[in-house]
């Protein structure tokens, strides 16, 4: 028995069932509500019998209160995963469920779910509902492109974005009753590439009276959204000057952008958030390709700086779900497909991968090289891999990144190539000599 002190809670939405060693009390195991007060009396219940660890398996959001009631208390608290759990034997009840969740805990059989800092956990909550924000808006943006195309106003046919800063001119306009094509297509801006006459024809549409309705309602929510988006930046900013300082700017200089990268995208709510990220940190993860200040600021919310919580590279990517997940039995790969994970880090990764394909460097020639060999898809997963354990050097060590050039790595995929060769011929008993230099690389 490795943890003796150890106690098992079976979270519900009304209810919860705590378990604990046989022998603390005369009723092992109780039920408790979910209230505050219930809660309360349950860490005191499980202090008085001596409990130093919980675990606790749920599904949702029920076990957030108890968890971090918990864990204020003194409590060493694992959320398990599901599937570790499940095969209970007997018939399954909510006691026997805590009784097993106690007794699989008690030996050590229990590995917990990983939850970075509390600290971190409260910038993850607005970066999670930042995105929620995002997506919402992202509908608003649909319902008025479809409004549009029933009026046959066809505004994305002129415009690569209908939300820009011509676009909802253009659209506010319509909604204040203008409906003269010629001064609606002078309020695009001057670095729009179509044409004003083309503008014009673009918007002669038929404005009935049900689509203008649609149309208005979906403008102004996409305006309330990103109110609501630039509220919760701010938030998040507030947030992140409160998070330690790992280096001084001032003493160790941040490095230079990455070439062709203006400082207005690195700007949110006013601040650049590249300079906040690098005090954080003490490294800039932004100066890896595909990676901006956005995806480097949901990446450390849901993992921290801590990267001890992985022993090696290969935990993380395997943590993440980005690596082959081998199935062998009796000897024998019976799959070596990647895991599905629900994973924001993962998806950030995976959506950088996809910045990659025309990408003047040794990441972009690497994607292109899986793309050709795997597809698409499986392109976008080894990449992704590539990028998650880029950041787990940079983290762990704290090195700056070294940009590796197209050219080079060519050239150093050339020199394996050869090498491979050399080594298959001289399997066979051939001796392989090249004859000439080639003058282009592999790609």
């Amino acid at each position: 028995m490795i943890n003796p002190d150890a106690a098992g809670i079976d979270i519900g939405h009304r209810e919860h069932w705590c378990a604990i060693p046989a022998d603390r009390a005369a009723k092992p195991v109780q039920q408790f509500g979910t209230f505050t007060e219930d809660l309360e009396k349950l860490a005191d219940w499980l202090k008085e019998c001596g409990i130093k660890t919980v675990a606790m398996e749920s599904t949702g959001v029920y076990w957030i209160a108890a968890f971090q009631i918990l864990e204020r208390k003194g409590f060493e608290v694992r959320l398990v995963n599901a599937r570790q759990v499940k095969n209970v034997s007997g018939r399954k009840t909510d006691v026997l469920d805590c009784q097993w969740l106690q007794r699989l805990h008690s030996y050590g059989l229990l590995s917990a779910s990983f939850r970075p800092a509390d600290q971190m956990c409260v910038l993850r909550s607005y970066l999670r509902y930042r995105d929620e924000l995002v997506c919402a808006r992202s509908a608003q943006c649909q319902h008025m492109q479809k409004a549009l195309q029933q009026m046959n106003v066809q505004l994305h046919q002129v415009l690569s974005d209908i939300t820009g800063l011509s676009g909802l001119r253009m659209i506010e306009a319509i909604l204040a009753g203008e409906r003269d094509a010629q001064k609606l297509a002078n309020l695009a801006d001057r670095r729009v590439h179509a044409s004003k006459a083309t503008i014009q024809k673009a918007l002669k549409g038929d404005y009935r009276s049900e689509h203008m309705f649609l149309l208005k309602v979906a403008f102004e929510l996409h305006g309330t959204y990103e109110r609501k988006i630039r509220e919760c930046d701010e938030q998040i900013i507030t947030e992140m000057a409160k998070l330690p300082t790992r280096v001084d700017p001032k003493q160790k200089p941040l490095p230079p952008r990455k070439p062709g990268r203006a400082l207005i995208h690195d700007l949110v709510a006013g601040k650049d958030l590249r300079e906040e990220l690098y005090r954080w940190t003490g490294v800039d993860l932004t100066a890896i390709e595909g990676i901006g200040v956005l995806s480097a600021q949901v990446i450390l919310s849901e993992i921290g700086t801590d990267m001890s919580r992985w022993r090696t590279e290969k935990h993380f990517t395997s943590w993440l779900g980005l690596c082959p997940d081998n199935r062998i039995s009796g000897g024998k790969i019976l799959s070596s497909h990647t895991r599905h994970v629900i994973n924001p880090v993962a998806d950030a990764l995976r959506i950088a991968a996809t910045t990659l394909e025309r990408n003047k460097s040794a990441l972009g020639a690497f994607y292109r090289r899986m793309k050709g060999r795997l597809g698409p898809a499986s392109a976008i997963t080894a990449t992704a891999h590539k990028l998650a354990r880029l950041i787990y050097r940079l983290l762990k060590h704290g090195d700056a990144y070294v940009r590796q050039g197209i050219e080079l790595y060519e050239q150093r995929y050339r020199e394996r190539l050869i090498y491979n060769l050399k080594k298959t011929a001289a399997s066979f008993g051939f001796q392989l000599t090249q004859t000439k230099e080639l003058t282009q690389g592999v790609s």
